[in-house]
């Protein structure tokens, strides 16, 4: 959602602020915003409705905001329309406190009709201005400086919030506050740096602090100090980022997405190989012993979106392996349904970058049970990879484009594990499967390549078919999965109406929906299910849709019905989730291209889903 970024150096903050928003980018915003100390020690406050682009405009040599100490932000409205009044930063009647704020103050009206009974006055409707009025309210009242109302704002405040504060009366920091939104701090010798998330900053450091739940910072020139809600000094280790600094870069190609979908391949291979050892899984470093996992006898993945994808693929393939019972929830539901659990489940929370909110929650209600929890997480030292019980991280490295790709690869690939390491202990399994199991898994880097040699073909079929009003993704089992995702990336960066449905339930009213040119993409790549699915396929066909097939080599008797067929080469069928999303990746990728849109920030959308 929101972005935030931060500086005190000796540089110049505001370029080093626009780089940083500008890695930000993906996230989602409607507005920009600076705010920089300048050498007249006032705090300059400059905001922009629309891209990042305006905001520099506004800010280039003529209109420079000269100072070495500032912050940024970009704006996903939540309270407020988005408009240029309603942008951070933000400030106090005196512009004695200035700040920033990622996340939803859900008392803010009761906040705010506190602060008018004391004379203060809003110019916008959000609830960071509420939150910045109130922490200036304490320090008039108290007296205390910034890190005691900063504190006293913290008791009351209910909701999430990352808030980075800036005090007139304090030149030379800048004070981080959070609770349940993602914030990151960073340091080298002479600056300090804060940013929603890593990309933001490595440019500029690879050490990094992870602030805890209502926590606050200090940052200094060069300095962190953290604090407990008692005004204590507490100590927080250091981390040290290993992502390499380019793959946040385009890196030559046109788009963010189609670069990561070109990163698969290695996404995936990295994250096998970092279980894979000698030939066999060790979940070592998950904390996720044998014994434990001889003991689950019932899964619950919980997840949103694409991640919820991934539970639905994996639950097939871990009912199958390990037959025992899997459920597969969206968090955004799980978190109100009081879900029946025992104290033999297992909990998995898949999350690319471990701050989905809803996600969050469902991992602190299942705490709050007892019930052990695994966190399938892409992000280092992410809320849910610090609060979950065991974590499986992913190796998929920085994902920029909104629409996951390499993330998804990664998360299936990790879920793949635990199936076939399930399966095993609980003596579901022999020892020779086992072992072929893992190298066939280790085959998938490899035909995850042959699969992207095929991208020009359906680059022609996209560009052919880019003017689609409507389209259906079918499938039954695993290629009912795979459907649901092909057609979330439909939806996501080409704005068709798309649409997902088990194959034997087309009877059950949604043929009525199929007319002359309806695209309808059939997914056949599990060998027992395939002519069921074909005989589907002709059933829609035979009402005017036009067919595109998705299927493994050797099955080309689907070309008697498709009019368009893509291949995928021949896998262990538990795991060609793998290979069959690349082309729908591609399809949804090349529609967008052609009809012109923006590929990698798409409307309405942002990448990380932090307030529910």
């Amino acid at each position: 959602m929101c972005g935030i970024v931060g500086y005190n150096g000796n540089q110049q903050a505001a370029p080093i602020l626009l780089d940083g928003l500008s890695k930000l980018e993906y996230r989602g915003y409607d507005s920009a915003g600076l705010a920089v100390r300048n050498q007249k020690n006032d705090i300059e406050i400059v905001k922009a409705k629309g891209r990042l682009r305006v905001l520099a405009e506004k800010t280039d040599e003529g209109n420079a905001m000269h100072g070495t100490c500032g912050i940024g932000h970009t704006r996903w409205a939540t309270h407020g329309e988005p408009s240029e009044n309603n942008a951070h930063p933000h400030a106090s009647d005196d512009r004695n406190v200035v700040g920033v704020h990622n996340g939803i103050i859900e008392n803010y009206q009761e906040l705010k009709e506190k602060l008018k009974r004391h004379d203060y006055k809003f110019y916008s409707e959000t609830d960071t201005e509420v939150a910045l009025k109130l922490i200036d309210y304490y320090m008039k009242k108290y007296g205390g400086g910034p890190l005691d109302s900063i504190c006293r704002a913290m008791i009351r405040i209910r909701g999430s919030y990352a808030l980075a504060v800036m005090f007139k009366d304090y030149p030379e920091e800048i004070f981080v506050a959070r609770k349940d939104s993602p914030m990151i701090i960073g340091r080298d010798e002479n600056a300090s740096y804060l940013a929603s998330d890593v990309p933001a900053i490595l440019k500029y450091t690879r050490t990094v602090y992870y602030i805890g739940n209502q926590q606050v910072a200090r940052l200094g020139k060069g300095t962190v100090e953290f604090y407990d809600l008692d005004r204590e000094r507490i100590e927080i280790e250091p981390s040290e980022v290993k992502w390499d600094a380019e793959a946040a870069e385009r890196g030559g190609y046109e788009h963010f997405m189609i670069k990561e979908i070109h990163e698969q391949p290695k996404a995936v291979k990295d994250t096998l190989n970092s279980v894979i050892k000698d030939g066999r899984l060790s979940f070592e470093e998950t904390g996720l012993t044998d014994e434990i996992l001889k003991e689950i006898n019932q899964i619950q993945i919980v997840a949103c979106g694409s991640a919820y994808h991934v539970g639905l693929a994996a639950q097939y393939v871990i009912e199958d392996l390990a037959r025992i019972p899997v459920r597969v929830e969206l968090a955004s539901e799980y978190r109100y349904r009081n879900p029946i659990l025992n104290e033999k489940d297992l909990v998995i929370v898949v999350s690319q970058s471990g701050e989905t909110a809803d996600s969050l929650a469902a991992l602190r209600e299942t705490k709050s049970r007892g019930i052990r929890t695994l966190g399938v997480i892409n992000v280092v030292g992410s809320s849910i990879a610090r609060e979950a019980d065991h974590v499986f991280y992913t190796m998929a490295g920085p994902e920029i484009a909104v629409a996951t790709t390499k993330a998804y690869s990664a998360q299936l690939a990790a879920l793949y594990m635990v199936a076939i390491q399930l399966a095993y202990v609980k003596g579901k399994m022999e020892e020779e499967t086992y072992l072929s199991m893992i190298q066939e898994l280790q085959t998938l880097p490899a035909k995850m390549e042959k699969v992207l040699e095929d991208k020009e073909r359906i680059q022609w079929f996209a560009a052919k078919y880019s003017n689609a009003k409507n389209m259906f993704f079918i499938g039954r089992g695993i290629d009912y999965a795979i459907s649901m995702e092909g057609s979330l990336k439909m939806k996501e960066i080409s704005y068709v109406h798309s649409e997902a449905y088990a194959a034997g339930e087309l009877k059950h009213g949604t043929i009525s929906l199929v007319e002359d040119g309806t695209l309808v993409v059939g997914v056949c790549t599990q060998s027992r299910l395939f002519e069921k699915t074909r005989s589907n396929m002709v059933e829609v066909k035979s009402r005017g849709a036009y067919l595109m097939g998705l299927t493994s080599y050797g099955n080309y008797s689907i070309e008697d019905t498709a009019d368009f067929t893509v291949y995928i080469p021949r896998s262990d069928e538990h795991f060609l989730t793998s290979l069959a999303i690349i082309p729908l990746q591609l399809l949804g990728y090349y529609l967008s291209v052609a009809k012109g849109l923006n590929v990698d920030k798409p409307r309405n959308l942002a990448k990380s889903v932090t307030v529910e």
